[in-house]
């Protein structure tokens, strides 16, 4: 599509399911899953890592927290296909209702975990501040070692809600990618904790890409957006060795070059595949729910796993024990979605619709009154003006009654496709 079309419409516009995506949401939840029960430091099991268990297939394992990144490409194409032609209300809503309910259980079950086994980190002072999922910012510790993600979306979120006020079109999607990625490398560059905080750098070039490949998804391949995408591939790579070296990875530097430049490089690629519509032929609607698993899989896979590893491991063979933990963790995340994710949403969803539609409609409410007081407000040369009160005689309005405000209808505002990263 030419850029001539490229202008936001009024309406919502209309969106067909990306079975694809769905596939590769699970696929790196999976890919995470992995590596923490046989690729990481840690791990499910007593007294051993899971790297050292599994050696030698952890040399390929300890690679898998680079799912993450995929989710982090995955969102910014997704939460930009959410917000189109919508407004910011739209978007917050639909990332409270996708998020919160699962994730609320998820600091519950923590919470619940630590007190009958002693295991994680869920403390009770520490509980509470985690349930608001800004707990980073308090100076509060994850009470899960996944939450760090969520804390690096919120990061996300907050600057891709500045595009939603300023209005989401294509000329300002790619301005605000472009200036993003820019002062994402100065930030990087002065060493400022504030800066680095709020623009992210390391994760910063995933969501930009992302974007880039959802327009390219929607209006066409050019050159300006494919060069957005390869400069942000560029930045991802230089960030991939430093990250996989250090904490909490520790992955050998024989290792670590050129494995994971090119793991990352192959996360682009298939979200490249994805814009440009090669992966279409994958609508199996299973995926859909393959996709609405991978989020309650993510958050509680980390708890549930030392649970479960501690009381059948060294009880049962190793790779036999992976699988139950694996199998646990998927009807677990079943259960959530089923039971928790969708009634909470169908809760909340409502009733953050009502808030919002109380709020346009209060602050319609007072500009009308403003300007109505403002029009029939006496001045110094027309005392006993018509419809105003003359101070001077204690008469009342002669002028007409300003007309109540019309009620809008709840739930006006229809309602966007939930797409998550996680």
């Amino acid at each position: 599509m030419s850029p001539a079309h490229t202008h936001t419409s009024s309406r919502p516009a209309g969106h067909t399911r990306l079975h694809e995506v769905d596939l590769l949401r699970f696929l790196a939840a999976m890919v995470v899953v992995l590596y923490h029960f046989t690729g990481g430091n840690g791990g499910p099991w007593k007294d051993e890592t899971a790297r050292d268990l599994y050696t030698p297939i952890s040399k390929v394992t300890q690679f898998g927290y680079l799912g993450v990144d995929l989710f982090f490409l995955i969102s910014g194409f997704v939460i930009l296909m959410s917000v189109w032609g919508r407004g910011l209300a739209d978007f917050t809503v639909s990332r409270i209702t996708r998020l919160y309910p699962a994730y609320w259980f998820s600091v519950a079950l923590v919470g619940v975990i630590y007190l009958t086994t002693g295991l994680g980190k869920g403390r009770p002072e520490d509980l509470i501040p985690n349930l608001t999922m800004f707990q980073r910012g308090m100076g509060v510790t994850d009470v899960s070692g996944v939450y760090w993600t969520l804390w690096v979306e919120m990061h996300f979120y907050a600057l891709i809600a500045l595009l939603v006020v300023a209005g989401t079109t294509y000329r300002n999607c790619v301005a605000f990618m472009g200036t993003w990625s820019v002062l994402a490398i100065f930030a990087d560059e002065t060493g400022n904790e504030t800066l680095k905080n709020l623009l992210i750098p390391s994760y910063a070039p995933y969501f930009i890409a992302g974007m880039a490949f959802y327009l390219i998804h929607r209006f066409g391949s050019n050159i300006l957006l494919w060069g957005i995408a390869a400069f942000s591939w560029a930045v991802s790579v230089r960030h991939a060795l430093p990250i996989a070296t250090g904490k909490p990875y520790h992955i050998a530097p024989a290792d670590a070059w050129p494995a994971a430049p090119i793991i990352v490089t192959a996360t682009y690629a298939v979200m490249a595949l994805v814009a440009i519509g090669a992966l279409r032929r994958l609508r199996w609607r299973f995926f859909a729910t393959l996709g609405a698993l991978t989020y309650p899989t993510y958050l509680i896979h980390y708890e549930i796993g030392p649970v479960l590893g501690h009381a059948i491991y060294p009880g049962i063979p190793l790779e036999v024990a992976t699988a139950v933990l694996i199998a646990a963790v998927l009807a677990a995340a079943y259960l959530i979605h089923r039971f928790i994710e969708r009634p909470g949403a169908a809760w909340l969803k409502p009733r953050l619709r009502d808030s919002f539609d109380r709020l346009r409609r209060v602050d319609r409410g007072l500009r009308k009154t403003a300007r109505a007081q403002t029009s029939t407000a006496p001045t110094a040369e027309t005392p006993g003006h018509p419809g105003t009160t003359d101070e001077t005689t204690g008469g009342t309005p002669s002028g007409p009654t300003p007309r109540r405000n019309e009620e809008e209808p709840h739930g006006s505002t229809p309602s966007p496709p939930i797409g998550s990263t996680i």
